[in-house]
């Protein structure tokens, strides 16, 4: 396993992989790795191929008033947790490094990026989309694996790398969770003894969202209010948001339907946390409802698959 800083240097060994005909596999993380960032490390690395996971907090998408100073660190730990996959090498470049001075070119997403989140944190989407394309070039993988939780920042990647014929396929992985339901999250560090317990309301509002579909209810109207009634009873709860989207493009559904995603987002404490399930079939594996989400390419010459 080996530790890489350099642009340059990962630059180089990927590409000596690509000559050799070796298959590379990408997982970008922000370090503070829990069993949600292991799980995807593990499906890259079934996969064979070689295995490049990046570790980098990433200051572009954060607005002025978050938590970038406060997020949490750690990288000896990480690279404790990554060396039983045996990763082919562990990419911590710094801030200065992703953005030398005199840095001026942004990546700016569309439509999918505006609302939701985009909406509530100005500019995270430009940080998320810029960081993105700059590892995407650096470490040129086939294939690069993101995780179902931050399923509008899939929606945003998956549009990107259509648009810009980036020749990457995207994989999305269910989202992990504690016995409670709680959806992993670096963030969750945040959370006091009594916020850890009241944060399992996003996933209980979600349940019951999941719940009225399977008995027939398609009005996504009704829904969303049903997944606010919940969060909104919870004292600990803010709530952001609560809706019943399209996959493709994250505008509100008038009338929910397999592959239409709930999504929801509140505070809890200190923690901003977000979750979502995507409706479908009783029953259907995650992975099944995954592809039913992401079944139509994001243009009509799209490539990229979940």
């Amino acid at each position: 396993m080996r530790l890489i800083t350099s642009l340059d240097d990962v630059h180089s060994l990927t590409l000596d992989l690509r000559r050799r005909g070796t298959t590379v596999s990408f997982v970008p993380t922000m370090g503070a790795l829990h069993e949600g960032h292991l799980s995807l490390v593990r499906r890259a690395k079934s996969e064979g191929g070689a295995l490049v996971v990046s570790i980098f907090v990433n200051p572009t998408q954060f607005g002025p008033s978050e938590d970038y100073s406060r997020y949490p660190r750690d990288l000896e730990r990480d690279c404790e947790a990554l060396a039983r996959f045996e990763p082919d090498a562990i990419f911590a470049p710094g801030p200065a490094d992703m953005y030398p001075d005199g840095f001026d070119t942004h990546i700016e997403p569309g439509n999918v990026a505006a609302k939701f989140e985009g909406a509530l944190r100005p500019g995270h989407f430009r940080g998320v989309a810029t960081v993105v394309v700059k590892l995407l070039n650096l470490v040129a993988p086939d294939v690069a694996y993101f995780g179902q939780k931050d399923f509008q920042q899939a929606a945003v990647l998956r549009r990107m790398i259509d648009d810009f014929n980036i020749g990457t396929r995207l994989m999305i992985c269910p989202t992990v969770r504690e016995h409670d339901g709680l959806a992993l999250s670096s963030r969750n560090a945040y959370l006091s003894t009594e916020d850890r317990l009241a944060a399992p309301v996003l996933y209980r509002s979600l349940n019951r969202a999941r719940e009225l579909f399977h008995a027939g209810e398609t009005r996504a109207d009704v829904l969303a209010a049903a997944m606010r009634t919940i969060l909104e009873a919870a004292p600990r709860a803010k709530v952001d948001y609560a809706a019943v989207v399209r996959p493709d493009t994250l505008e509100p559904a008038a009338q929910a339907a397999a592959g239409c995603v709930a999504l929801v987002a509140s505070r809890v404490g200190p923690a901003r946390l977000i979750d979502n399930l995507i409706l479908g079939p009783p029953g259907a594996p995650d992975e099944e409802l995954i592809e039913l989400a992401f079944e139509a390419p994001a243009t009509s010459g799209g490539h990229t698959r979940p």
